[in-house]
């Protein structure tokens, strides 16, 4: 059965697995005093700029909860919009964990404006609010939608000047840059943002995610913020060794793992929009795009018994309801190992079908 579920049913990468075989296989500093971080350590300021300090985690809720702590006082409070994954898909995580409140913005692009910023930033000051000192955008969105560097900056630059502090979850942020064609500093450091989520798992690592800090100015307390909310690995030279392998450039290749892993996940997701745009179901009016496919995914709303019917063959989920009770909106995700012919094979499933 191929997969559209999520980029998180994808294998390791071979290169990832390969990085991981190098480390030496002899005793070396735990928590981080070991070569592989060090050297990740300056791959990371080679690729977003001579301040950025990075602090590898273990999950992608685990880096969002503790850039936000790190960054917010008690009485803080996180803007985000009502389809932001710390919001909807982290089990209360941020609150729970990190006692933060999260404050919601209807959008339904997924993507927050400098508006939603200062709809929030007349409650600062007010002792019977939680106070509004930080932003989090999600780059590449949860819809698949893409803040071009123009959009972020006038985000930053709307929070800057009320006094917040700008964190991107960047779980696909790999794929927003290749969708953009721009590098990740580019389209974080260079247009204000100051904390960085950095996925590793949905683009070839295993179990790899990290938070980068662009502006040390905007967190406090980072090292110890890891600690207590139980995201320093010990042996972290074996989470290092795989981000270093999606930063850099191995022998014989140009780019960087992370931007072929999203390019071709990206090609994937366009080939399959295409693909089905091309069947008698678009024209008939049976599938219908939600979303436009800037990264990875594709939305699309479908008969409910279209939907069964293809997950004989292929694994994908749900979204939202459809608008009626025959009708469901459904995701199918792309991933660096998507085959061209299983993607062939569930636009042809959904012409047959229909």
């Amino acid at each position: 059965m191929s997969q559209f579920a999520s980029d998180n049913y994808a294998a390791m990468h071979p290169e990832v697995l390969a990085a991981l075989a190098a480390v030496p296989a002899e005793p070396a500093g735990a928590y981080g005093a070991d070569p592989t971080t060090a050297a990740l350590a300056s791959a990371v300021r080679r690729t977003f700029g001579e301040q950025a300090e990075v602090f590898p985690v273990l999950t992608g809720t685990g880096a969002n909860v503790v850039s936000l702590t790190a960054m917010l006082p008690r009485w803080g409070a996180v803007i985000a919009t009502d389809r932001a994954h710390l919001h909807t898909d982290e089990n209360g995580a941020p609150e729970r964990v990190g006692g933060i409140k999260v404050l919601p913005v209807p959008a339904p692009d997924a993507k927050l404006t400098p508006e939603a910023v200062h709809g929030w930033a007349g409650d600062l000051g007010d002792i019977h609010r939680a106070q509004p000192l930080a932003v989090s955008l999600t780059q590449a969105t949860e819809l698949g939608t893409v803040y071009t560097p123009g959009q972020v900056r006038a985000v930053a630059e709307a929070a800057h000047a009320a006094g917040m502090a700008v964190h991107l979850d960047g779980a696909r942020l790999a794929n927003a840059a290749a969708s953009l064609g721009c590098s990740l500093r580019e389209i974080t450091t260079d247009v204000g943002v100051d904390v960085l989520s950095f996925g590793g798992t949905k683009n070839g690592a295993a179990l790899a995610e990290s938070v980068i800090v662009l502006n040390p100015e905007a967190v406090d307390g980072m090292e110890f913020v890891r600690k207590s909310a139980m995201q320093l690995a010990s042996k972290q030279r074996y989470v290092s060794a795989q981000l270093l392998a999606l930063l850099t450039a191995p022998e014989g290749f140009t780019e960087p793992l992370w931007w072929r892993n999203a390019r071709h996940a990206n090609a994937m997701a366009a080939r399959l929009r295409e693909a089905v745009l091309g069947t008698a179901a678009v024209d008939r009016g049976l599938v219908q795009f939600t979303q436009p496919t800037e990264a990875n995914v594709v939305f699309a709303r479908v008969p409910r018994q279209l939907a069964e019917q293809l997950r004989h063959q292929h694994h994908f989920y749900d979204w939202a309801p459809g608008g009626h009770p025959d009708l469901v909106e459904v995701r199918w995700m792309c991933s660096w190992d998507t085959r061209p012919e299983d993607v062939d094979q569930l636009a042809a499933g959904v012409g047959a079908l229909a």
